[in-house]
């Protein structure tokens, strides 16, 4: 998703999950030990604050053990060795979540990248990336399984019976771990900008790799997260496939959780989607291919990007990635600009910037009809000081986007130029110069907008005066095919704009956030798989 904010997940040493003590508890009343709240009402959270007791130490410790079993049973994935199990407090945990925020080099580029998230439209101007998720990583947490030291992290504060479903969860981390390598499989996306055109397609030939990835992850750890807390109904995630499907529509109600609930759209959905849309394609692999498939297949072949995730029938037949080239752009704005940010636009990009610009209902109807799509971020060699820098009028933008049909590719067109007045201000479109009705010229407070349709094709140049626009346009659109959309012969590997790896990465999952998977109005039920 836009930007390569990385989910370091694994591969950068960290690997945890918040809030899912809450979520086991909730989780323990759909599998029938004890009573399912009452609609609408969520499960109340822990009372325990003070440390655990030694005995209730000792039981967590051995509970390990059994449920690493549990986890290996469950995914075919063998035990290489034991996990080390270590008890940490609260301040411990805050501590080192901030300590791994300031060295983790997904976040590092993630605050170097806020201001394309801007300049796209996806964060406001005036929004505090660092802060929000600082406060976010804190707000609350449950365990965490640390791939750097191969240690399963357990809290002093849950009682043992709330942790033993996250420790299911985060054991199936370790096994990974044991299998792949978390550290190294993770994290295959090129870090730095590119500097001509052979850099240029090398990144994109690996956007979205480092997302895909996270959901694999992500969405094993779910699904057997779900196996241990349905145990006592005798369901597992494979022979109850409406499951999935009921966990992912309560994620959108972002009212248990204050933080959420005020986050904006791009980091609600990509926060959840390694756990919803993961769990989703990791059960379609399951019921589909077994669980060997579904767990070591996925692991030593994964998939390559949100598309795929998003479609896991298309990764079951091998279909073709779309693939957007992009020319050698460099001799026109060499002169003149930085090469600052490049970038795949993917299928969970285009929705989310769809449902900001337009709606949902837009969102859910003209995503299936993107067919590819790459961004170019160039920075003014004009600005020198940090201020100017960080401004997002310093930039000039790049986006070319491909579509199925001429219909799509021109309501996407339109919802997008609808947006400009909101983005700019002193916004005045200059239908004067606007070459015909496939143009869209905008004056604006940051320089020149052309939106412009060629085809089954958009381009979009801001930021750019309106001749240089024009030449980046002309030369794009003269490398893609004028048919069907060329694609790759072979899986592609490439990182999203997505903020999904840096928060995962950090382990960032809300524990009110996800406790909606189980509570709210639908609560799951033992009755709900019968």
């Amino acid at each position: 998703m836009l930007q390569r904010v990385v989910y370091g997940g694994a591969g950068r040493s960290l690997r945890w999950v918040a809030g899912f003590a809450l979520l086991a508890a909730s989780y323990a009343a759909y599998a029938g030990q004890t009573a399912t709240p009452n609609a609408g009402q969520a499960p109340a959270q822990s009372t325990t604050q003070a440390p655990m007791t030694k005995e209730q130490a000792k039981e967590l410790f051995r509970s390990v053990d059994e449920i690493l079993n549990f986890a290996s049973s469950d995914t075919k994935l063998p035990i290489e060795h034991t996990v080390k199990r270590k008890l940490i407090s609260r301040d411990e945990v805050n501590h080192y979540l901030r300590e791994k925020f300031d060295e983790d080099e997904g976040a590092k580029r993630m605050e170097r990248d806020e201001i394309v998230l801007k300049k796209f439209g996806l964060l406001d101007r005036d929004f505090h990336l660092r802060t929000f998720l600082l406060t976010l990583l804190t707000e609350q947490i449950a365990g965490f399984y640390d791939n750097k030291t191969k240690t399963v992290n357990l809290l002093d504060w849950i009682k043992p019976d709330e942790q033993k479903p996250v420790l299911a969860h985060e054991l199936t981390h370790a096994l990974q771990d044991q299998k792949v390598g978390l550290t190294k499989w993770s994290s295959v996306s090129l870090n730095g900008p590119s500097h001509n055109v052979e850099d240029d397609n090398r990144h994109l030939q690996l956007d979205e790799a480092d997302t895909a990835r996270s959901a694999v992850a992500e969405g094993q750890a779910m699904a057997v997260f779900v196996d241990y807390s349905l145990r006592p109904t005798g369901k597992t995630l494979a022979d109850s496939p409406e499951i999935a499907g009921k966990l992912k529509d309560q994620v959108a109600d972002t009212s248990g959780s204050p933080v959420m609930a005020r986050a904006p759209l791009l980091l609600q959905e990509s926060l959840l989607f390694p756990y919803s849309d993961g769990l989703n394609f990791e059960q379609a692999i399951l019921v589909k291919a077994g669980k060997e498939a579904a767990f070591a297949g996925v692991l030593a072949n994964p998939p390559s990007s949100s598309f795929e995730i998003m479609h896991p029938e298309a990764y079951t037949v091998h279909a073709p990635v779309p693939v957007v080239r992009l020319p050698d752009i460099h001799p026109l704005l060499d002169p003149e600009y930085t090469p600052y940010d490049i970038g795949v636009m993917g299928e969970l990009d285009v929705r989310i910037l769809i449902e900001l610009f337009g709606g949902r209902e837009m969102a859910v109807a003209l995503a299936p009809a993107w067919n590819g799509g790459v961004y170019y971020a160039a920075q003014r060699k004009s600005a020198v000081t940090p201020a100017e820098k960080e401004s997002t009028a310093s930039l000039g933008l790049i986006y070319y986007s491909r579509w199925k049909n001429h219909d799509s590719a021109r309501s996407f067109m339109h919802t997008y130029a609808q947006q400009i007045p909101r983005k700019y201000s002193n916004v005045a479109e200059r239908t004067n110069d606007e070459a015909d009705e496939r143009e869209q010229v905008f004056s604006t407070s940051e320089g020149d907008v052309l939106i412009s349709l060629s085809g089954t094709g958009v381009f979009i140049g801001e930021g750019f005066d309106l001749a240089l626009a024009r030449k980046l346009r002309d030369t794009i659109v003269s490398v893609q095919p004028e048919g069907p959309m060329k694609q790759a012969s072979a899986p592609l590997q490439e990182p999203t704009l997505s903020m999904s790896r840096v928060l995962a990465s950090l382990g960032v999952v809300n524990a009110d956030v996800l406790r909606r998977y189980t509570s709210r109005g639908s609560t799951l039920s033992p009755d709900s798989i019968h």
